[in-house]
């Protein structure tokens, strides 16, 4: 929201200072984004053709001697064809930047003629789109002062950043009532518009709705015997001031009500019109070529404005091209109606659609000023354009129900921790507009109608907090306790943190991808049901809720791989979807290694080798960060289980499923189908995983949170090695299971170091050979010791697996 100073002035009587009204701004909540303190118009300087001389070398440019008004006269090129001796207007010295053609003078050389500045147009100086001359000011105008001071160039520029919640503040009336409810002056009232009004608006409305809400109220008043011409200039200066184009006098003025008064107007060219006007849904597929120069189609959700011809209007959005008002207009309809705000805001997005009108309907308009808002702008343009107003028809509105807030004077307190007497709380509140009744502690407060944001007690006391001031509030240290302080993140969150860090320590990149994917990528991975479909997507791409993080880290190590970045580890941790419950909002660890980006690290084979990096990524990559993130949430690792295969989107025979039990399923990890990585249009080596955070069961809980202390067996550490035969179908995660369930005190460890195929071991056997590790606690084990051992190994797998040990 913009606004110059002088505009803010306009409806604020105040002696404060522009430091101080920024920081009051900011202090009550509309904080100041930028301020433009015009210094760029500075240096410009009225100044008096003393002479003009042709210039000798070319027939268009003239010769200029200037007094500026400090000392000797300045020689000046000038092409302007108005530029004459005696011409008062304003002059740019060298070192002078030129906002409208963007440029620093310097001094030139023009056809062998130096020229020490310039006289300049309205354009070059961002006044007005004018460049047929230069700015011809009266004769009275004092030579030597500031151009910008005499032209109003000066007022400062005052941008805040407006919250959605303050839509009583979209036009400069309301900000200037906020900053009197502070203390910051005094807001001027609203002048009673005063015209002649001689004959009916032939014109007539109908509102038909099926929901009144979709149009509480239309107002429309006929203006005969206009004169469409320019604007004044107050009024373009204000608008250019905030980055608006003067286009004409009707249509400034609707814009001017829009930021001035926080109230979009709509005008209607009355000849333009065919029959009478209705507010009515749009038909399926019913077009309208609205002021953008752009046909849209609309559906039944969008309300339109209507008449014999078709669509003339999107309700509270844009007007029609058909229906707009030009040079030759001489009769209008000027419209000031009230939308419904969610309507407004599905209308707008599904359209693509941006405007000014829309920004604030969307938030809520006052409705008590529907009325006077249409007397504002017919005043404004009776002033500008001329005409006889007609009285004007009102249809649909039915006044404004006030809400009653119940409000216990304590609860500024409890909930912000200020100390705001009961008088005081009251006079914030009845300055800031609000009806307040009753007497004691609680009290009833009406809201007024400009405030639809304010709901209940909190609102009230966050009124009464900013108006106070929120650097009253003082620092307070937290309440210490006597004992050590519970935990405070929750198991998951504590969980979703650690998972981050595991993987971070694995060398792999956070990625934040987005939670929407289009149709086809869902369906892939096991989505894409109507359920988790976007009401409004914000891209055609981006239709459906993920059912997984897998598609997103794939079109990202793509997208890197495209880039020449091809060797990738990434990693998100964040929420998937199955259904639209909250149940079904998992939260989940996945990664994608991509290239030869192995844990080893990546490069070519001989580069780091010695420490089995360049090789390709593969199952075994996504296997080990998998279960990383289980070992560090805390899993107990023995309890894990492997079964090959995974979704459809994994490689058959390259997969697996982690669990816990037969039941719990707590991830998934592999290389992926080619299908997969074809539809995706992503190629390379690729291996990734999924662990289900929010599916690992609650540790036990322990009597205490300390640490118990660090054992460590004086004695010496021993691995034995052990091979078997087995049948081809048998897993090696079943021979590990049952190596290490032959004795789990002394058995700390199992890994699989090869397996072997070969005609030498029978059809359809495999040799798995393993490294247990065993770690005696008590004493040194003797041959005894670890002959009984072995046995138990063998006898373990032979009853497991049915191996047998390769001799």
């Amino acid at each position: 929201m913009k606004f110059t100073l002088s505009w803010l002035k306009e409806h604020l009587q105040t002696d404060a200072t522009l430091d101080e009204i920024c920081a009051r701004l900011t202090m009550i909540g509309l904080e100041v984004e930028e301020v433009d303190d015009k210094a760029a118009f500075k240096p410009f300087v009225i100044a008096k053709v003393l002479s003009a001389e042709k210039h000798p070398q070319a027939d268009r440019l003239k010769v200029l001697m200037v007094d500026t008004g400090s000392g000797a006269p300045v020689q000046v090129v000038c092409g302007a064809p108005n530029a004459r001796a005696g011409l008062v207007g304003a002059f740019a010295a060298p070192g002078t930047y030129v906002p409208g053609i963007d440029v620093t003078l310097a001094i030139g050389n023009i056809r062998g003629v130096e020229s020490r500045g310039m006289m300049c147009s309205e354009k070059e100086l961002e006044i007005s789109d004018s460049h047929d001359g230069i700015i011809d000011l009266p004769e009275d105008a004092r030579v030597g002062t500031s151009f910008a001071a005499y032209a109003g160039l000066d007022d400062p520029m005052i941008e805040i950043n407006l919250t959605p919640n303050r839509p009583d503040c979209t036009g400069v009336y309301g900000i200037a009532r906020d900053l009197a409810a502070s203390g910051l002056g005094t807001l001027k009232p609203r002048a009673t518009p005063s015209f002649a009004v001689a004959g009916e608006t032939t014109t007539e409305l109908k509102i038909d709705l099926d929901d009144t809400r979709l149009c509480p109220g239309f107002t429309l008043r006929l203006v005969r015997g206009v004169k469409n011409g320019p604007s004044p200039k107050w009024m373009q200066q204000r608008l250019l001031a905030i980055g608006l184009r003067p286009i004409s006098a009707l249509v400034d003025i609707t814009n001017y009500m829009t930021f001035d008064q926080g109230r979009p107007m709509h005008v209607f060219d009355a000849a333009k019109v065919k029959g009478n006007l209705v507010v009515r849904r749009a038909s399926d597929g019913e077009t309208v070529l609205a002021l953008d120069e752009r046909e849209y189609k609309l559906t039944p959700s969008n309300v339109v404005i209507a008449d014999d011809n078709g669509v003339e209007s999107i309700g509270g959005i844009m007007g029609g091209e058909h229906s707009g008002c030009d040079e030759n207009t001489t009769d209008v309809l000027i419209e000031s109606a009230l939308w419904d705000p969610m309507n407004i805001a599905k209308s707008g997005r599904s359209l693509g659609i941006i405007t000014d009108a829309r920004y604030r309907f969307e938030r809520g308009v006052d409705p008590e000023y529907m009325v006077p808002g249409l007397e504002r702008t017919t005043e404004l343009v009776l002033a500008s354009c001329g005409g006889t107003a007609a009285k004007a028809r009102v249809e649909g509105y039915k006044g404004y129900e006030a809400k009653v807030v119940e409000f216990p004077l304590s609860e500024v307190k409890r909930l912000t921790g200020l100390e705001v007497s009961a008088d005081e709380s009251k006079s914030i509140l009845t300055k800031l507009g609000f009806s307040v009744s009753g007497s004691g502690e609680r009290i009833s407060v009406a809201v007024p109608s400009w405030r639809p944001d304010v709901d209940g007690k909190a609102d009230l006391v966050e009124e009464i907090m900013r108006i106070h001031g929120v650097d009253n509030i003082k620092p307070q240290p937290l309440s210490s306790h006597a004992a050590v302080n519970g935990k405070i993140l929750t198991t998951l969150q504590i969980r979703t943190r650690t998972a981050k860090r595991a993987l971070a320590s694995r060398g792999m990149l956070e990625a934040v991808t987005w939670s929407f994917i289009s149709e086809d990528q869902a369906r892939l991975f096991g989505g894409g049901s109507n359920a988790l479909k976007l009401a409004n997507p914000i891209a055609s791409d981006m239709s459906d809720m993920r059912p997984s993080l897998l598609p997103g880290l794939l079109s990202a190590a793509q997208r890197n791989a495209d880039k020449g970045y091809g060797d990738v580890a990434i990693f998100e941790v964040s929420g998937t979807y199955e259904n639209d419950t909250p149940e079904g909002q998992r939260r989940v660890a996945g990664g994608i290694r991509r290239g030869t980006a192995t844990l080893a690290g990546v490069g070519r084979m001989w580069s780091n080798a010695a420490k089995g990096g360049g090789k390709p990524v593969d199952v075994f990559d996504a296997k080990a960060d998998a279960l990383a993130v289980l070992e560090a949430c805390g899993l107990p690792m023995g309890n894990i289980q492997i079964e090959q295969g995974g979704p459809a989107w994994y490689h058959p025979g390259r997969s697996g499923t982690i669990k816990m039990g037969p039941k719990v399923v707590l991830g998934y990890f592999g290389e992926f189908h080619p299908k997969t990585l074809e539809a995706l249009d992503v190629s390379g080596a690729l291996a990734g995983f999924e662990v289900y955070v929010d599916a690992m069961p609650e540790p036990k809980k322990k009597a205490t949170r300390t640490k118990p202390a660090l054992e460590l067996s004086p004695f010496q550490a021993v691995k034995r090695d052990f091979a078997f035969v087995v049948d081809k179908s048998v897993e090696a995660g079943a021979v590990v299971r049952a190596a290490a369930g032959a004795d789990r005190k002394l058995v700390t460890g199992v890994n699989v170091f090869d397996i072997f195929e070969g005609a030498s071991l029978g059809e359809d056997k495999k040799s798995i050979a393993i490294e247990v590790q065993i770690q005696p606690a008590e004493r040194t084990l003797t041959d005894e010791d670890f002959e009984v051992l072995t046995q138990k190994i063998v006898s373990n797998v032979t009853k497991s697996t049915g191996g047998v040990l390769r001799g």
